[in-house]
């Protein structure tokens, strides 16, 4: 079901230090800022040739990334996403199989405008886990 990794997203204290470090001690290309205010992040996300690695920082009062942060102040690895063909699919699957849809369980929009869905990290391993249609 699941297809290719699309990216690991780290949870940064100061963005722009983490951008800086990857442009330039990394050699990386680094996109530019930006705000999705519906998940409460601004990303930057990182190609590299296989994947993109995707910075995450807190955006607003309420974001989830803050909590994260609070509890590994120097950030962190956040979550894993891989590609689905059909999120609704996939779901419909998952919660079947005993896995945990957060949030509602209906998909958002995610940073590259596709649908996404998080899976709760205690159903695997510890890891949160984002699907995104490709």
């Amino acid at each position: 079901m699941i297809g290719k990794l699309n990216h690991v997203a780290i949870a940064v204290p100061d963005l722009e230090a983490a951008a800086d470090q990857y442009r330039n001690a990394l050699g990386a290309n680094v996109g530019a800022p930006q705000d999705e205010p519906d998940h409460g992040v601004t990303v930057i996300f990182i190609e590299l040739p296989n994947t993109k690695i995707e910075l995450l920082y807190p955006l607003g009062e309420n974001s989830p990334i803050q909590g994260f942060l609070d509890k590994n102040p120097s950030g962190g690895i956040h979550h894993v996403c891989y590609e689905v063909e059909d999120i609704l699919a996939a779901r419909d699957h998952l919660k079947a199989t005993g896995a945990r849809v957060l949030g509602s369980g209906e998909p958002k929009i995610g940073a590259h405008g596709k649908p996404v869905l998080f899976l709760h990290p205690k159903d695997f391993n510890g890891c949160l886990v984002e699907l995104e249609q490709v």
